[in-house]
């Protein structure tokens, strides 16, 4: 990379470092770029430090040194967040639906953000239940959600801002989001698809979503200052030929266009599939025979529900790719989990974004600067 990269949230993960922090709880923690303060995270889990992130300007091969010691830090803006939220105080009625579909439907009720969530038994898509029925994460670029019932897919939320904005979405009626508002819109139209790095099995020529599970339980793991996570447990998920409980994470981190999604299975599975909507206004683009670790499927075109521009991607490592493949509705890449976990990154780019891509040279830029990133561990 020859030009500047600005606002990169880099992390430092050294075991010496996370023992002499250990004790510092995190609002006493702050952090030097020379003698400007920057933003700080120290990610735990169990209560034992495992990385600390911090956020700061690199220019290309440029090096630093990054100043971690205990004392008072200043208050920076969040730039990302999780969340689940959910109604209360209503009841379970059950209905029959215009498309003679009947189903229990919630009726009343407050919202309330919740940390974790058990899925009730009655919950199925459009309940009401659950605002923007699923978990919701975002950094300062762009927001992601999932349905958490049988479909099971990632969705986009485009965003016109720096600003966060998840917590104020379905807030005014349960479907306003899917109108362009200030702060942006739902853009992305999933249908039967992957949506955008939807988990999925590949079986009789189709990628199989997580549909048939005997329970789910999601949860908030952390919504932080640079980095918030959503871990989601989906007890007994049936694909073919098998069945195993799959433990999902999925990240995101300020300044980024990308999720990570990392996938840990308890038993053995063949393939894990993941992939982008097809659309026939779209362009596809892949690194398919460049040099280092990470690869990039994506498609770019004129994709969204506003009918604008728009960049979806996936990257993936060469080494655990089966296969790049497609059904009826998406584009796949069938990938190889090692001892049973996988990771990969999803997400999406749209031209009423901050991020100024517009075209499709835009788009491959912007690809191949997120890949040289991923290849350089950063």
């Amino acid at each position: 990379m020859s030009e500047p990269v600005n606002e990169l949230v880099y992390q430092i993960d050294s075991v010496p470092l996370m023992q002499s922090i250990a004790s510092i709880p995190d609002s006493e923690l702050v952090a030097f770029d020379g003698k400007k303060e920057i933003p700080v995270q120290v990610i735990r889990k169990d209560g034992k430090a495992l990385s600390v992130l911090v956020q700061t300007d690199f220019s290309a091969s440029e090096k630093k040194e990054i100043t971690l010691r205990q004392g008072t830090p200043m208050v920076f803006p969040a730039k990302t967040q999780a969340e689940i939220s959910v109604k209360e105080g209503g009841e379970w009625i059950w209905v029959k639906k215009k498309n003679g579909n009947e189903q229990y439907e919630y009726v009343g009720g407050d919202w309330k953000e919740v940390k974790s969530l058990k899925v009730d038994k009655r919950h199925t898509d459009h309940s009401f239940d659950i605002r923007y029925e699923g978990p919701g994460w975002e950094s300062d670029k762009i927001g992601f959600r999932f349905y958490l019932d049988w479909r099971n897919a990632n969705d986009i939320f485009g965003k016109k801002t720096n600003k966060l904005v998840l917590h104020k979405v379905g807030l005014d009626g349960f479907n306003s989001y899917h109108e362009m508002s200030d702060w942006g819109a739902d853009i992305l139209k999933v249908g039967e698809s992957l949506g955008i790095g939807t988990i999925a099995h590949w079986a009789d020529s189709a990628a199989n979503r997580v549909a048939k599970t005997d329970s789910l339980y999601s949860e908030v793991s952390y919504s932080g200052l640079l980095e918030s996570k959503i871990t989601t447990n989906y007890y007994g998920w049936e694909f073919a030929d098998g069945k195993t409980d799959l433990i999902s994470e999925l990240s995101i981190r300020a300044c980024s266009y990308l999720t990570k999604a990392h996938l840990v299975s308890s038993d053995l599975i063949d393939n894990i599939c993941t992939g982008i909507v097809k659309m026939d206004s779209t362009i596809i683009l892949n690194s398919s025979g460049s040099e280092g670790e990470w690869q990039y499927l994506a498609t770019f075109g004129k994709q969204s529900l506003q009918n604008d521009r728009m960049g979806l991607f996936v990257f993936f490592r060469g080494k655990d790719l089966i296969e790049n493949t497609e059904d009826k509705y998406s584009h796949v890449v069938v990938l190889k989990p090692e001892k049973n976990e996988l990771t990969y990154y999803f997400g999406g780019i749209w031209e009423q974004d901050t991020s100024g891509v517009k075209s499709p040279e835009d788009f491959k830029r912007f690809l191949d600067k997120q890949r040289a990133l991923l290849n350089a561990e950063m």
